[in-house]
């Protein structure tokens, strides 16, 4: 067949099809367009799901009456600047937009209207396309005294009818249409968003003023749920010239899809699996395996670190340097998860009321734990107490003990720290003049109860607290573990006869140049010739393992992330199961001292408001939820 150019229409129609599949696709390439052209509030209106009409009104520079026509051809844009020899740098995108194809593939397969004022004109002008025939440009009313832009569109897809029965209910594409208004209105809290489903106000999110700081966190508690601002810690890490700023939520306010994943970079919204692995391996060990956490990151870099330019529709980017970019995000998110330290959601006492009053008007208590009574040897009447002793403090150190991972109890009760069991005034007994302190100050309180010999009662200032000891005390040990790892290095074993791995070279290349990193995670290899791996030691902790099996995923984790992720999630999985055999178990008794001895050692350990399985570790009920639930206030 011969080669011939295709007719102007039909090109446009398929850049259409490539930029614009959706209601919603023509909604964010017109508001990004608005966003480029500095307005500070911005209106859209759909109807029908967007399929019969579209507005999107915004207060920015307005289209000069001269660049109209230009503003509706293809690969016309004002958001890359040429240099003196005609070349364009498209490395130096600082736009949301830039590619030239929007306006034009929307007017190819709908009717578009374009109604602008520029700023320091006195008249408006509109021009009009309609299945891609061009109109020229005439004057128009605008409302309004300043500067801006409306662009309406009518009767999506009609010069395309196939697109129309690929698209889903108007319901769904309006709902489509609202998800990429809260990522837009997220990216940008310095801008005012409205939109407007047939004729009813759904989303109005007011122009923030600080819109880096608490004044981001306002727009995300809006965009996410009241719920998200008290349970997400704040982020702000730079590394070699990338800087990460945003929040990320407790592990305690999981979802269970990865539709909570809200990535920014340079202000643009994304998709990108690299930083959803990076969000997963910080999480790895905090939360159950179905489940998902909710957070907003906010990449900013040079332009020229990153290609924006890889998808029609620039959902998806790519960092010239992965590897530190996703290092970056796993650092800075685990170090801020663990300076919350043992916060758990308020997310978690809301569910357990609610648990409560549904069971209450079913009639029923519920299921009651095994066992049954007060343990620990008191009740009611609350008890004196007592700073514990060495054996008290040993019952629940009984796993680490027999895991080999003991520490002195002034892990336990450091003396830099107040006594926290102060035993009456003027009681000293360290004889140093050791501060007295309330143990109800502490934020988990002082032991009262144990009920069925699984559950903690303690009392706070304002409320009580109700621990899973067994889940408690799993992160514990957990945590102890992964410090004598990081501190020692993982224990080897060798192998009597060295196992020859033969992988692709390549591979072999990938994990040479690594051997030093992985002896510190006790897996000893060297080159062995020309595609093979010599391995002479294996972590210890691992047991018998499939070592080709092992490599293979080491090679793929380096040359896709630069670095050996899967041996240290083996790692930590082993180190989780013998935390999990190894803990204070559901139906012991404990004693006052121990019980208190575990709450203290929670407010120091990072993490521990959720347990190696994700599920939380206490529950906090405040005094005036629980007057509520029996009708006091």
């Amino acid at each position: 067949m011969p080669i011939r150019r295709l007719p102007p229409e039909a090109v446009n129609r398929i850049a259409a099809g490539e930029v614009i599949e959706r209601p919603a696709a023509a909604v964010k390439e017109l508001v990004e367009n608005a966003l480029d052209a500095g307005a500070r509030r911005i209106r859209v209106a759909i109807e029908r799901g967007g399929i019969a009409s579209l507005s999107i009104e915004d207060d920015g520079g307005g289209i000069p009456v001269e660049e109209l026509p230009l503003a509706v051809e293809r690969h016309a844009t004002s958001k890359l600047v040429a240099a003196d020899d005609g070349a364009v740098d498209l490395l130096n995108i600082f736009t949301m937009g830039f590619r030239g194809e929007a306006l034009p593939s929307i007017g190819a397969v709908a009717r578009l209207t374009i109604t602008s004022r520029a700023r320091g004109r006195d008249e408006a002008w509109r021009i009009d396309v309609e299945g891609g025939v061009i109109t020229e440009p005439r004057p128009a009313p605008f409302g309004g005294v300043g500067s801006g832009t409306v662009v309406q569109v009518r009767d999506l897809f009609f010069a395309t009818p196939a697109r129309l029965k690929f698209l889903k209910s108007e319901r769904a594409e309006a709902m489509a249409i609202t998800d990429a208004i809260k990522r837009l209105a997220m990216a940008r809290a310095d801008v005012a968003f409205i939109l407007e489903t047939d004729g009813r106000t759904v989303l109005r999110y007011p122009a923030e003023d600080d819109p880096e700081n608490e004044g981001r966190r306002r727009r995300l508690a809006a965009v996410l749920g009241a719920e998200f601002a008290p349970n997400a810690v704040p982020i702000d890490a730079t590394r070699n010239g990338v800087r990460l700023t945003g929040f990320a939520g407790l592990p305690t306010m999981s979802r269970g899809s990865g539709e909570h994943h809200h990535l920014f970079v340079n202000g643009r919204p994304v998709r990108d699996k690299l930083v959803v692995g990076a969000v997963r391996a910080a999480y790895q060990d905090l939360l159950a395996r179905d489940r998902r956490p909710v957070v907003a990151l906010y990449v900013d870099l040079s332009p020229e670190e990153v290609d924006v330019n890889v998808h029609p529709a620039k959902t998806e980017v790519r960092f010239r340097d992965a590897s530190a970019v996703r290092g970056l995000i796993v650092g800075a998110v685990s170090h801020a998860l663990a300076a919350a330290g043992h916060r758990a959601s308020t997310t978690v006492a809301a569910q357990a009321l609610d648990a409560v009053r549904a069971g209450a008007w079913a009639g029923g208590a519920g299921n009651a734990a095994p066992g049954g009574g007060f343990g620990g040897g008191f009740g009611g009447g609350g008890f004196a107490p007592q700073r514990p002793t060495q054996a008290a403090l040993s019952a629940w150190t009984l796993a680490e003990t027999a895991l080999a991972f003991a520490e002195p109890s002034s892990r336990v009760e450091p003396v830099a720290e107040p006594s926290p069991f102060a035993n009456g005034a003027g009681a000293d007994p360290q004889g140093v003049g050791a501060q007295i302190v309330d143990p109800l100050d502490y934020p988990l309180g002082a032991a009262r109860a144990q009920l069925h010999e699984t559950y903690i009662v303690a009392q706070t200032r304002d409320g009580i607290v109700i621990v899973d000891q067994h889940a408690a005390h799993e992160r514990l040990v957990y945590e102890r573990m992964k410090r004598h790892l990081e501190a020692g290095g993982a224990p080897r074993q060798a192998l009597l006869i060295p196992d020859v791995v033969d992988l692709d070279p390549h591979d072999c290349e990938r994990l040479a140049a690594r051997a030093a990193e992985l002896a510190e995670l006790g897996l000893v290899i060297e080159p062995f010739g020309a595609g093979a791996i010599l391995v002479r030691e294996t972590p210890a902790l691992l047991g018998e393992i499939d070592t080709r099996g092992l490599l293979q995923d080491l090679a793929d984790d380096i040359a896709e992330l630069g670095e050996a992720h899967a041996l240290k999630e083996r790692l930590e999985e082993v180190c989780a199961s013998m935390a999990c055999r190894g803990s204070v178990r559901a139906g012991r008794r404990l004693t006052a001292p121990e019980m208190n001895a575990l709450l203290r050692e929670m407010e120091r350990t990072p993490f521990s408001g959720q347990c190696n399985h994700g599920r939380p570790t206490y529950v906090e009920l405040k005094l005036a939820d629980i007057e509520r639930l029996f009708g006091r206030r």
